[in-house]
């Protein structure tokens, strides 16, 4: 039976280990860790307490999520602007038109 432990993505163990992703594809390569692919992707095998692996997964999703956050209420926040502007172009537009130069003029009565 193997030891207690989790396979985290190269990411995930760098990010709990707190060096960097190369540094990790280094060792995984020199046999410094051990290891297991899957569809191209390396998992590290870690006895760290799973409880803390959990906390630190999640942490790092909430991180993640939050950028994604972050970006959409940036481009939301320019699509705002824009449409603003461009309700302002509009209004400005039809108040400088006189209702002289919308609307045809009165025939004349012929009394």
């Amino acid at each position: 039976m193997e030891q207690d432990g989790i396979w985290l993505s190269i990411l995930e163990f760098a990010t709990l280990k707190k060096i960097s992703i190369s540094t990790i594809r280094r060792a995984v390569k020199a046999g410094k860790y051990k290891y297991k692919e899957e569809a191209g992707k390396y998992f590290i095998w870690t006895t760290q307490n799973k409880i803390n692996i959990s906390n630190e997964r999640n942490e790092l999703q909430l991180k993640v999520e939050l950028e994604n956050l972050k970006h959409e209420n940036k481009s939301l926040r320019e699509e705002l602007n824009d449409l603003q502007m461009l309700l302002s172009v509009y209004e400005n537009q039809r108040n400088h038109f006189s209702y002289n130069e919308i609307l045809p003029p009165l025939p004349e009565n012929e009394l």
